[in-house]
């Protein structure tokens, strides 16, 4: 017979394509937070949100976190609740800005693009074709952040890998890989979707003529982070140890981060 317990970890996350099932849970999480939470665009007949901090202090390690670009990655999403809500005592030493789900069609069709057929992160150096990124990137047009995290899965990875999308040193994305190692083995190609990866971690050297398409990432990069970093989990393994890998990841990120800051030579 199946155990209380075990029947708790299966269903745990057998809403993760329920849309306003996170939705809900992300108002839950937002208010016993003391983030902003509110809808700032529309697409595919959905409300999309962000989540924010309304009073962060000066000094504070200004992060971006996003998820669910690709709706048939749904351990990002619930990767990024999770966190926050596993972290209620460090939110309030962070300045944040969170987008929870940025293609809500996808997740509830469990698709890679929206319900026009677009992929979304390729949108990013022309937003204004597409309404509602042009609205996420109105959103943060005046801001800069010491840190951006990028949750994304990949159904051909064989264990996790992170981009790393920035030339600060130190480089924080070993890291990173050790940390989610905790749960998946990092991915061991010397090569991924065509760029150098050693030990899962990948590093490019990037101008804005790099790719015809920008993804989120450069978007970050060039126009708003010090440090930009797009995490996978390989999407054919569990999704408790994806999310959980996930979470570990932004815990690396943000703790070697904050120990890093002082590396700045100004604070805006």
């Amino acid at each position: 017979m199946t155990s209380s317990k075990s029947k708790q970890a299966a269903e745990e996350f057998s809403r993760s394509h329920d849309y306003p099932w996170l939705v809900k849970r992300w108002k839950s999480a937002a208010r016993k937070a003391g983030l902003g939470f509110s809808s700032f665009a529309q697409s595919g007949g959905f409300e999309i949100y962000w989540a924010r901090s309304i009073s962060a202090s000066p000094g504070s390690l200004r992060l971006y976190l996003s998820a669910g670009i690709h709706g048939d990655e749904s351990a990002s999403t619930e990767a990024l609740l999770s966190w926050v809500s596993g972290n209620q005592h460090l939110l309030p030493s962070l300045d944040l800005t969170i987008f929870p789900c940025l293609n809500p069609w996808g997740l509830t069709h469990n698709k890679r693009t929206d319900d026009q057929g677009i992929d979304l992160n390729r949108c990013y150096k022309n937003p204004h074709t597409t309404p509602h990124i042009a609205a996420q990137c109105a959103l943060i047009a005046a801001k800069h952040f010491d840190l951006a995290i990028i949750l994304h899965e990949d159904y051909d990875a064989r264990g996790v890998y992170v981009y790393e999308t920035s030339a600060t040193r130190p480089h924080l994305g070993e890291k990173i890989i050790t940390a989610m190692e905790r749960h998946l083995p990092h991915d061991p190609r010397s090569r991924i979707d065509g760029s150098r990866s050693r030990h899962g971690v990948i590093r490019r050297r990037v101008s804005p003529d790099t790719l015809p398409e920008w993804p989120e990432a450069l978007l970050l990069h060039f126009g708003h982070a010090d440090r930009t970093f797009t995490i996978e989990t390989p999407s054919e393994c569990s999704i408790h140890n994806r999310v959980a890998s996930h979470c570990d990841g932004i815990d690396a990120a943000v703790t070697e981060c904050k120990r890093h800051l002082c590396y700045r030579p100004h604070r805006a």
